[in-house]
């Protein structure tokens, strides 16, 4: 069971439906679950990673995190390992240091302790082992997190508005309302963030307060800056594209044909990580050029 140290939030908002998959798994969890502590039977088969929204490497041990409607999971090898058997809906997921993530989202529908449908802002720094609230419970829904030094953005899924902190996410301020698919900044200049949109990208240089078009600006699923100055997207083709500037733009390479992206996250200018629409995980070492399969998911 997910156990959260809560502190109190604002009033619960409406929890959006539950994915197909994690409600099947849910009715085995609840029909053989003796106590609200147990989150799966044994004999029960894994139900995976569910549709993944975030990936990142622990640089305490290089380590790689996936996070999905159905938990996080360490990628050993070919395989996805749940950590410490939870089954948390992680919507939004950051890795910030050695072995501290930051994640949003809802839990488990088998946690019948469960205080709120939305678990706010929540902190692990065991590597995703245990988790504590931090704030908004009940409130907000991160779908994207992205931290630019001391300054931690979050968009909001419940305002549609982008959340900026400078106290690691205890207090909030609401910013500007749009659409967001993606946030991207970095600590070089933290309060420039990119934001990917369904009409194009788009950039504030206020930590969120207005956005603005970026004229010429290529389609983008996600994005990321791994380095001051740099930006790295990936676009709905698979293209992987590296600005400067966010209007001259280069193609450093493509994901493997077929690949539909939907996340991408830059370890670094040349180590990026990415998935696609059917969950598989990518790992790129040369800036987007060549890729291997990290984790396929099993067609069971």
């Amino acid at each position: 069971m997910i156990t959260l140290n809560r502190r109190p939030s604002g009033p619960p908002a409406r929890r959006r439906p539950a994915v197909a998959a994690l409600m099947t798994v849910c009715a085995l969890l609840l029909a053989a679950c003796g106590s609200a502590d147990e989150e799966r039977p044994a004999a029960a088969p894994d139900p995976g990673t569910g549709h993944l929204h975030g990936l990142g490497v622990d640089p305490a041990d290089g380590t790689v995190y996936a996070a999905g409607h159905l938990g996080v999971f360490r990628l050993a090898g070919s395989k996805a390992v749940r950590v410490a058997d939870r089954f948390q809906d992680t919507m939004g997921f950051t890795v910030t240091g050695p072995r501290t993530f930051l994640a949003s989202g809802h839990p488990s529908p088998a946690d019948r302790t469960a205080a709120s449908p939305h678990l706010g802002l929540i902190r692990s720094t065991d590597a995703g082992s245990t988790w504590t609230t931090v704030s908004a419970e009940g409130e907000a829904d991160f779908h994207s997190l992205q931290k630019a030094g001391e300054v931690l953005y979050g968009f909001d899924s419940q305002s549609s508005q982008v959340w900026v902190s400078s106290d690691r996410g205890s207090t909030w301020d609401r910013r500007a309302r749009l659409p967001v698919g993606d946030l991207a900044a970095h600590a070089g200049k933290p309060q420039r963030v990119w934001a990917t949109t369904a009409d194009g990208l788009q950039v504030s240089e206020d930590g969120g307060g207005t956005f603005r078009p970026v004229p010429g600006s290529p389609a983008l699923v996600a994005i990321d800056s791994p380095e001051d100055g740099v930006l790295i997207g990936i676009g709905p083709d698979g293209r992987v594209l590296r600005g400067t500037d966010g209007r001259t733009w280069t193609v450093s390479g493509r994901l493997p044909r077929g690949a539909e992206p939907t996340l991408l996250s830059a370890v670094t200018a040349d180590r990026l990580l990415a998935a696609d629409s059917a969950d598989v995980v990518y790992e790129s070492k040369d800036g987007g050029r060549s890729w291997a399969v990290l984790h396929r998911p099993s067609p069971a």
